[in-house]
């Protein structure tokens, strides 16, 4: 027992410390060897826990990216309160996480969306689940608040999705090295006024009472 939590213990540590590599430098520009001196460990040592450096990646994927999306961009709008309320707080989390973050550079999932399209189509499925998932809970969200009657019934649930998924991924991109405080609060008072237009008409809004 105490071998099999030593070896996740290592495994988590190596994969911590390549998501940040891989992160900072990038996939391709990242080789085993710069993991390897970060962690002070032998190459036999990378080889015992993982096939490949490609297989080292998924697992990142699996075990860490996924984790930090769902806590970061999906658990946050799951509730049932206003769903408008919800995905506000939810993007105005996530964007301060990212203004006072000193090594930020960018929005880790599309940094290796970006990086691996048309590369590494293994790598690129994994990247698009979990694209696939951040936009289903999206829409789901969407339909939750039309149905409680806090967005007009008439609204395109998978639109507006795609739209917010977009806007996102842009601002984090815009807010690298250049004013990123400055950034967020217009790109915040921009979604505020977007959600506006989303809220029900006074002929189709339903009785929350």
């Amino acid at each position: 027992m105490d071998k099999t939590l030593k070896r996740m213990a290592t495994m988590q540590r190596m994969q911590v410390t390549g998501l940040e590599l891989f992160y900072k430098k990038g996939y391709y520009n990242t080789s085993v060897d710069d993991i390897l001196k970060e962690l002070s460990l032998s190459k036999g040592a990378f080889y015992y826990h993982f096939e490949s450096k490609e297989d080292f990646f998924i697992q990142i994927i699996e075990n860490l990216l996924v984790r930090k999306m769902y806590s970061m961009l999906i658990e946050p709008i799951e509730g049932h309160e206003n769903t408008i309320d919800l995905i506000t707080n939810c993007f105005e989390e996530a964007l301060e996480t990212a203004v006072h973050n000193e090594l930020d550079f960018g929005f880790v999932l599309s940094n290796f969306v970006n990086e691996f399209n048309g590369k590494n189509e293994k790598v690129m499925k994994h990247l698009n689940d979990i694209l696939r998932i951040w936009e289903a809970n999206l829409v789901s969200a969407i339909q939750r608040g039309k149905f409680n009657g806090y967005i007009d019934r008439h609204v395109d649930s998978e639109g507006v999705a795609v739209y917010l998924m977009s806007a996102y991924i842009g601002v984090r991109t815009l807010m690298v090295e250049t004013a990123p405080s400055a950034r967020k609060y217009r790109f915040m008072s921009q979604l505020r006024q977007y959600f506006k237009s989303l809220e029900p008409k006074p002929e189709n809004a339903f009785n929350r009472d």
